[in-house]
């Protein structure tokens, strides 16, 4: 989270990682469009900036900006990486200063393997900070096709990556959510939701926990109630 005093804003930075061709860039696009023609909770404060291939592919990263609709103080930033192997280093940068973070997986079946070895990369980039300091959210797209794996499976890989937490570990209240998602924008199933859940989590990190860290249920509380005491002073 980037605070501002100047102008007194907070700006939270959200990031779509994924292989090539997930649907990063689609789902950017169609949260664009879905809260510029309706009315939800954030808005678009400038729009999607792209440097991409002529093939439409991301060559660097696609970026959009967006505002609360209850607070003008509040903006988020949205980024995409480039899925490409070879574009890894610049995967690195465009991560350095992520709130959040939401994994894009393309749920075909011959692809499973390309998403494990995406999902590792992350794991790898973020250096253990993933759920511990950065909220995680798996979007299981393109459900819209035939032959995809299922939530099951998804829930299977993240455990065998030491990214799923059972009760009574600490952790539990933040293991990811898998929405099954189509980012196309006639579909949209869960595009938006799974943006405001991520941004949610973002927010009670950097409320309540220490030094930006997941929150305990004892965290929550604890801190609750000071806030509550204080105002009641």
């Amino acid at each position: 989270m980037e605070k501002t005093p100047e102008e007194n804003q907070v700006i939270f930075k959200i990031l779509y990682w994924g292989m090539a061709g997930s649907g990063k860039t689609t789902a950017l696009n169609t949260l664009y469009r879905f809260t510029q023609e309706n009315e939800t909770e954030i808005l678009p404060k400038s729009p999607v900036k792209s440097v991409s291939k002529k093939d439409g592919a991301t060559l660097y990263f696609d970026r959009a900006i967006f505002q609360s609709r209850k607070n003008n103080n509040i903006l988020i930033q949205i980024f995409t990486v480039a899925g490409q192997k070879q574009f890894y280093p610049l995967r690195e940068q465009v991560l350095e200063g992520t709130n959040g973070i939401i994994y894009v997986v393309d749920s075909q079946k011959q692809l499973l393997e390309d998403n494990i070895d995406a999902l590792k990369e992350l794991k790898k980039a973020t250096k253990g900070a993933l759920i511990k300091k950065i909220p995680l959210i798996v979007m299981l797209n393109k459900k819209d096709l035939k032959g995809t794996i299922k939530r099951n499976k998804m829930i299977e890989i993240l455990k065998n990556e030491g990214l799923w937490y059972d009760p009574p570990h600490k952790l539990a209240p933040w293991t990811p959510i898998v929405f099954e998602t189509c980012a196309l924008y006639k579909k949209r199933k869960n595009t938006y939701r799974s943006l405001l859940e991520c941004l949610r989590r973002t927010i009670f990190y950097n409320l309540f926990g220490e030094d930006d860290e997941a929150p305990t249920n004892d965290d929550l509380f604890r801190k609750f109630f000071e806030k509550k005491s204080k105002k009641s002073h």
